[in-house]
This record gives structure tokens, C-alpha cells and sequence, in this order.
């Protein structure tokens, strides 16, 4: 690929790169377009519109990150919120990256730090006794229960996004009284196929459920409204629902946050890196395109590491 073209011209080859070797949605494209044309705009307002990667330099990034913190958005004649600037910023690393992956002398992504947002919330995940006392709240003699309990295992189990779990059909899952091992192949967020893996648990609470079936709905998880079963209509669940069956154990558990979904795939992530899970790892287990989004749980393990250190090592034992 040539390296004589401006930093601009680069855009088409970037979208075609997004789209055919990272796969990218159409929607992720636009967005990128989006927030890299302001960047763009700011060059060409600064003389810098023939500017190379090659010469684009960390006093290019200060500047526009300044110009970003100072910007006035037209819609709510305020200044970009942190997280709309990280938008642009991420998008700008992206292009970046493709740099380095096309061998084009850039400026290395590393040099673009987010702003820090003293108003982002922290992450709320369960702990162990949490997520036990959350998995053991359906009441398993009934077949609403049988599924609830194997929903909640599932998410705990394979870190699936809700949209994902729902998306699950019986004919991925070929489940045998003698199976003790689970894994498949799942389509997630921008069409990235990923793999995620079942626990004995789950795998044990998904086949007393499937036994329980009777109907021939291909949906992995279905609802049981009075009537549907006797329409054409798939049974299958919703987000909303899955989203209402985790509220409803979360408050008959008596947990003292509000946990989602996300907040269980939250705890598999921060579960995964306190057992000494690599985060490269992690980052597969999630589907997430970008380390950096999967750097958002170190915090967590971080803490657990300060409290370690501060009750094993505190130097108690030396002598005065």
C-alpha cells in the first residue's frame, strides 16, 4: 500500500479494511467515518490537510485533544462530554492501528490516552456468594424455574451478551445425559464468530431444562405465556425478558445492587482475571475487538491485588 498519501486520502482504504478484515458492521463504519472526518476538519482548518502518518506527532494529538475538550457541540451548545470525546479518540487510534497492520510508518496507537472521566461509573459485578445465592433463587421444581436457573448459569458460565444468549437455538446446544464438556460457536457483536464454553453447572442445568421440553420451538429459551404455545408464533424470549427474569431473582436473592445481565458478564470477566486469567484472554472469552475495552475489569483485580498485598506483605514480620 502506498505511504505517499496524506493522512485523509487513507480513510476509503481504513472503511474497506473495517469492513472486510475486522469485520466491522455498516453502522461501526459510519460512526468511524464520522468522528475521523471531525479529526480531518481539524487539520485542514490547521494547514495540516497533506499531512502524513509519517508526520503526525503526539503535539498533533495534544492539540486536538484540546480542540475536542473546547469543542461546542451545536446540538446542546455545551462542550463534548469525556465519553464523546474518547469516541473520536478511539476512532483516530483505529485508524492508527491500521497503520501499523499495513506497515505504514505512523505515529504508534499507544500514544493516544482517553480522557479520564471523573463521572464514569464504576463497574458493578457479583461476587462468588453473590452469584451463588443468584443462581439458587429459581425455584427448580417448576419449568419456569428449570429455565431461569439455566439462564443465569449460561451467563455466568459463558460471559454471553443478553442479545447473544437470546439468539441461542436447542440445535446449537447437543446436549447427552453423558455430557460433561460444551462448547460452540456463536456469531456476537460485528459478525465476529467467537467461541464460549459451558460449565458442568450449566451444561447440568440446561439438560434437566431441555428434558422438561416438549414443544418444537428452536429457540434455545422460550417463554410460556398463557396460550402462545397453540399460535404459530416463535416463543422465544427477549432481551426485555431475560432482562426482567434476572430482576426478578436478583430481588428474590436479596442482592444489594441491581444486577443485569451485563452485571454477570461483568463478574465472569473479573472472576477470569482474579484466578490469573490472562487479559488477552479475557478479551477472547468476550468478544471484545480492543484490549483497551477489555482494560476496563483491571481496576477491579487491581484492588484485590492492593488488599492482598496490604494483609500478606505488610512487613509485620520484620524485625525492628
Amino acid at each position: 500500500m502506498s505511504t505517499t498519501k496524506s493522512i485523509i486520502e487513507y480513510l476509503s482504504d481504513f472503511l474497506d479494511y473495517s469492513e472486510i478484515e475486522k469485520g466491522l458492521s455498516v453502522k461501526t463504519q459510519e460512526n468511524y467515518a464520522r468522528f475521523l472526518n471531525k479529526f480531518f476538519k481539524w487539520l485542514e482548518d490547521n494547514k495540516l490537510k497533506a499531512l502524513k502518518p509519517g508526520a503526525l506527532s503526539p503535539i498533533h494529538i495534544s492539540k486536538y485533544r484540546i480542540f475536542l475538550a473546547r469543542h461546542i457541540d451545536p446540538r446542546t451548545k455545551k462542550t463534548l462530554k469525556k465519553s464523546t470525546q474518547n469516541y473520536y479518540l478511539i476512532a483516530l487510534r483505529s485508524l492508527l492501528e491500521f497503520f501499523i497492520e499495513k506497515d505504514i510508518p505512523s505515529l504508534s496507537p499507544t500514544k493516544i490516552k482517553l480522557a479520564k472521566d471523573k463521572a464514569d461509573k464504576e463497574i458493578k459485578f457479583l461476587t462468588l456468594e453473590q452469584l451463588e445465592r443468584l443462581l439458587l433463587a429459581p425455584n427448580t421444581n417448576t419449568e419456569i424455574g428449570l429455565r431461569d436457573r439455566a439462564i443465569i448459569e449460561t451467563f455466568f458460565s459463558t460471559g454471553l451478551r443478553v442479545a447473544e444468549l437470546v439468539s441461542l437455538n436447542r440445535d446449537q446446544l447437543r446436549i447427552k445425559d453423558s455430557t460433561k464438556e460444551l462448547e460452540i460457536a456463536i456469531i456476537g457483536k460485528g459478525n465476529k464468530i467467537r467461541t464460549v464454553y459451558f460449565s458442568q453447572r450449566a451444561i447440568e442445568s440446561l439438560r434437566n431444562f431441555l428434558n422438561k421440553r416438549k414443544d418444537m420451538d428452536d429457540a434455545l429459551f422460550i417463554n410460556y405465556k398463557p396460550g402462545i404455545a397453540k399460535t404459530d408464533k416463535s416463543r422465544r424470549l427477549t432481551t426485555k425478558s431475560i432482562e426482567e427474569i434476572v430482576k426478578k431473582y436478583v430481588k428474590i436473592a436479596g442482592l444489594p445492587i441491581m444486577a443485569t445481565p451485563h452485571t454477570i458478564r461483568h463478574s465472569f470477566a473479573t472472576d477470569l482475571l482474579s484466578q490469573g486469567v490472562d487479559l488477552r484472554l479475557v478479551q477472547e472469552f468476550l468478544g471484545h475487538r480492543n484490549i483497551a475495552t477489555t482494560q476496563i475489569y483491571t481496576h477491579v483485580t487491581n484492588k484485590q491485588l492492593r488488599d492482598i498485598h496490604r494483609q500478606s506483605h505488610s512487613g509485620k514480620n520484620l524485625k525492628k
